[in-house]
């Protein structure tokens, strides 16, 4: 009885409900089924709409008139996405063709020989993709993917990761593994060179190694160029090779004879005739074949004493081939160099733009030739700028001589990876790109538009630290007239040129450590 009453109550209610049901779902269907035109939503006739017949045919033909052109509306954009799915699906086929997906290839065990060749033509494409054979136009140089340098001993590295070592012998097994493997690889190539039959070849093994520089791109693989010694002095044998993460593959074989490669070293000065005294020692006794050396000289103030360190350094060591020009104007590093570029007149050379505070080994210049080609390749080493030495060595009873400071660790200096000053490239490159911005005044920034001028040609850029290329200490002084952060900057570079971050912390602590030796003394004594 109870449940009765209860459905006749219930009943009214599920009523009501099923009526708003209905009109809800008749208010969707009409919004969703009243067809649009281009521009406008058809609407039904409203009460002030048309009564007599006429009207109402009227009405039907303009509703007929907006179906039919949504209807072309509609016929215009199918035909559109048609035409460009299938301009889609042309470019996706053409892809497909050049880089075949590896899965396909490893995966297609019914044709063992296609699957073979894909996987080769797969590689072989990396190659053509990686930087290897022509360079890629950058936006910026922070876009720039350097090489790190090596030989049989030590790896010189940009990335130290954990260790904060800027050289250190390969300690992870992968990295060791991997340089052997290379170069022992290279020596087989150049032992099995083709074409050369049964002929009686020399011999390579890694002893006959010199130097080598590789990088990795992650979506390609990594490149390799080596250098092994050639069968004359200056005579040299160079191998690429590239992992396109997978087999590495052979990429080329070529003699290099750099026994008749000049190089012109161009160095702009004013004043600073003590630091051009230092520099031509370092010159004299690093050997001076295939050198010419071009002095730009700034105002005539110590241009005397300039002269005379060079001209007696022309009578002891029989040094003729050297250039002094004398400038009567503001100092201008862009301007001295560009001045020095242009005004030789022989055939092409390889041009080095150095500063009188650099030291280089006979070593570097061979890098030097060794990654240049004109049309092909210019070189921008990374060098090893000294920390102060009277804060390395403050401990010891003397500072050693410069020979012996010029050590690469953690403790004496740092990549200056931030500068583009010291560069290696043909002449003919150097007046193709354009040259200096001679509107740059002073010292610093030129250096940059030029590397950037390269960065955006299609040379190859080799970056990479240079072991035998050094800046010597001096002192930064920060001018009285800069601003609070001009002056605040300035002072933070100086720091980082002083001494390492460890080192820094002894000098700021010193107080600290003084006081606890103090402390240990007393305590010793007590007991």
């Amino acid at each position: 009885m109870m449940l009765r009453r209860g459905f006749i109550v219930f009943l009214p209610r599920l009523a009501g409900l099923l009526v708003v049901a209905c009109c809800l779902v008749s208010i969707v269907y009409m919004l969703a089924c009243t067809p649009r035109g281009d521009g406008q939503q058809l609407a039904l006739p409203r009460a002030r709409g048309p009564t007599t017949k006429e009207g109402y045919e009227a009405v039907l033909q303009e509703r007929e008139e907006q179906h039919r052109n949504y209807v072309v509306s509609l016929k215009k954009q199918i035909a559109q996405l048609k035409t460009e799915l299938q301009g889609r699906n042309e470019q996706l086929k053409s892809m497909q063709e050049r880089y075949p997906d590896p899965l396909d290839i490893w995966l297609d065990h019914s044709n063992p020989e296609k699957a073979q060749a894909n996987l080769l033509a797969f590689l072989r494409s990396q190659i053509d993709r990686a930087e290897v054979h022509s360079g890629v136009k950058l936006s910026t140089e922070y876009a720039v993917v350097p090489f790190d340098s090596f030989t049989l001993q030590k790896v010189y590295q940009l990335e130290t990761g954990l260790t904060r070592h800027p050289e250190e012998k390969p300690v992870r097994k992968d990295k060791r593994d991997e340089l052997v493997e290379v170069i022992e690889l290279a020596a087989g190539s150049l032992n099995h060179p083709e074409g050369a039959g049964n002929a009686k070849q020399r011999v390579y093994t890694a002893s006959d190694f010199v130097e080598g520089i590789y990088r990795t791109e992650k979506d390609k693989g990594t490149l390799y160029e080596l250098t092994f010694k050639g069968d004359a002095k200056h005579q040299f044998k160079k191998v690429v090779l590239f992992r396109p993460f997978g087999p590495v593959m052979k990429v080329k074989n070529e003699n290099v004879n750099m026994g008749d490669t000049l190089i012109n070293v161009i160095v702009p000065l004013a004043k600073r005739a003590s630091k051009f005294r230092q520099f031509m020692q370092n010159f004299r006794e690093m050997g001076i074949q295939q050198i010419h050396l071009t002095v730009v000289y700034f105002g005539r103030e110590q241009m005397n004493e300039v002269k005379s360190i060079l001209e007696n350094t022309s009578r002891s060591a029989n040094f003729k081939n050297f250039t002094f020009i004398q400038l009567n104007e503001e100092f201008s590093r862009g301007k001295g160099l560009d001045v020095g570029a242009r005004v030789w007149k022989g055939h092409n050379v390889v041009l080095f733009f150095c500063d009188v505070d650099i030291y280089f080994t006979a070593e570097f210049l061979n890098s030097c030739r060794l990654n240049t080609q004109p049309g092909k390749k210019v070189f921008y080493p990374v060098l090893f700028s000294q920390y102060n030495p009277s804060i390395i060595y403050g401990n010891h009873e003397s500072i050693p001589s410069l020979e012996q400071q010029l050590v690469i660790k953690k403790e004496t200096g740092f990549w200056r990876d931030f500068g583009f000053g010291m560069t290696c490239q043909y002449r003919s490159d150097f007046i193709n790109i354009g040259g200096f911005d001679l509107d740059i005044k002073g010292w610093g920034g030129e250096d940059v538009h030029l590397y950037r001028k390269y960065l955006h040609s299609n040379l190859i850029v080799i970056r990479t630290p240079a072991r035998g290329l050094f800046h010597l200490w001096h002192e930064k002084r920060c001018p009285g007239e800069l601003s609070p952060e001009q002056y605040r900057m300035c002072v933070q570079s100086k720091a980082m040129n002083e001494a390492s971050h460890g080192q820094l912390g002894m000098l700021v602590f010193r107080r600290e450590i003084e006081s606890h030796l103090r402390r240990q003394k007393l305590s010793s004594k007590k007991t």
